[in-house]
């Protein structure tokens, strides 16, 4: 089990009880805390930035099909050249591409829709890739790939997430415009001349690539709660468009960082307590929005 060291103290990373924990400013003060606390601002930014993307498409089932997907290309990476992290990240971006390009094959070379045909494809991906690490023995880093543990990133997996993160707010920022369009009047955006086709690629590889990024931070599991919440969140509060992606990725950022500070002393998961955080604040937004919150329409009828 991981430890960590700082003045003489020693405390456990995973499921530590919160007496046996040094303060949090000794935590800080370590590579290992600072890393972790850096995470959560930029991957939380960067999920919630996307996730405007996600809640205007109402994509969400989609992304936690595709969440799941990315299970077994870690496995059958591990069962073929071993674990690395970048043997992880190439089998991550297969299995997700797999699914998500054979899903559309199937809808349109059968009776079957593309939910139905994701459905198949992930539920059966992901027991597989189950049983295959299961059988190779990584059972702490199973852990990790299906909970998230952003405590045991390295200066590596930063770099990743910081290069994904990077790349996400900025080709969403230029696309924008054309992208609203889209969204919200898909014929009018053929008829001028935006590239619904390149779109739809675009942004399904950028969806995956975040989704990769927050693997190490939340997990298989939890990564769409982290990809959606956020901009549903705002959704709540604001009919502007724009402000979902400015507005969710604030939200997914300070949430995250929220989450850290309020994880460790209390000895929770890291990764849980982000998504409890982003939770408790889509139920504050749906209980006490002015114009959509639950109050609020009981007040108009």
């Amino acid at each position: 089990m991981p430890k960590l060291e700082a003045g003489g103290i020693t405390a456990y990373v995973h499921h530590p009880m919160p007496q046996d924990l040094p303060p949090i400013s000794y935590y800080l003060a370590m590579p290992a805390g600072q890393r972790a606390l850096l995470a959560c601002l930029m991957i939380g930014f960067a999920n919630g930035f996307v996730s405007a993307f996600v809640v205007l498409r109402k994509s969400a089932l989609k992304v936690g099909t595709l969440s799941h997907a990315l299970l077994p290309g870690i496995a059958l990476a591990v069962l073929l050249v071993g674990l690395t992290q970048w043997s992880a990240l190439a089998g991550a971006v297969f299995a997700a591409m797999i699914v998500g390009l054979g899903s559309i094959f199937l809808s349109r070379t059968s009776r079957l829709d593309q939910d139905t045909s994701m459905g198949i494809l992930y539920t059966t991906a992901f027991a597989g890739g189950y049983l295959i690490l299961t059988q190779l023995n990584v059972r702490q880093k199973l852990d990790e790939w299906l909970f998230g543990s952003i405590v045991g990133m390295a200066d590596s997996d930063l770099w990743i997430a910081f290069g994904i993160s990077v790349v996400a707010v900025l080709a969403l920022t230029a696309l924008q415009r054309p992208l609203l369009i889209y969204l919200f009047e898909p014929n009018i955006a053929a008829s001028l001349g935006v590239p619904v086709r390149f779109l739809n690629y675009a942004t399904f590889a950028i969806t995956i690539l975040v989704l990769i990024s927050s693997l190490q931070a939340v997990g298989c599991i939890l990564s769409v709660g982290l990809m959606v919440a956020p901009a549903a969140t705002v959704y709540l509060l604001t009919d502007n468009a724009r402000a979902l992606f400015w507005g969710g990725g604030i939200i997914g950022g300070l949430g995250s960082v929220a989450a850290f500070f309020i994880s460790y002393p209390l000895g929770w998961s890291m990764s849980s307590t982000i998504i409890l955080v982003l939770g408790a604040l889509f139920l504050l937004a749906y209980i006490f929005s002015p114009r959509y919150g639950l109050f609020s329409r009981r007040k108009v009828s």
